[in-house]
């Protein structure tokens, strides 16, 4: 089970954007892979179809999911996550302050 979903505010830990912050767009379980809004920039170059003009295009591209780690929205730092079971539901909850993560 991952421990990360969309629109979860994750810090980067390693790599050239060590530091940021950004919220998930995207998460790819298969390939254990996310991509975050406004990080891991990369060019890529497109051609012109009918709808769309080609050109140098800046798009956010997937990073190892071992690299971004949750930030708690309790305490504001990163933090480790638990998984809990509360009445036969799981939850997400901070290993640091205890707060369950929605």
């Amino acid at each position: 089970m991952l421990k990360l979903k969309k629109k979860d505010t994750v810090i980067v830990i390693a790599g050239k954007d060590k530091g940021k912050k950004g919220e998930v767009k995207e998460v790819m379980p298969a390939d254990r892979k996310v991509v975050v809004v406004g990080i891991n920039i990369v060019s890529k170059h497109k051609k012109t179809t009918k709808s769309k003009p080609g050109g140098i295009h800046k798009v956010e591209a997937p990073m190892d999911i071992s690299n971004v780690q949750l930030v708690c929205p309790k305490c504001g730092k990163p933090a480790r996550v638990k998984i809990s079971t509360q009445g036969g539901e799981k939850l997400r909850a901070c290993k640091k302050c205890g707060e369950a993560i929605v």
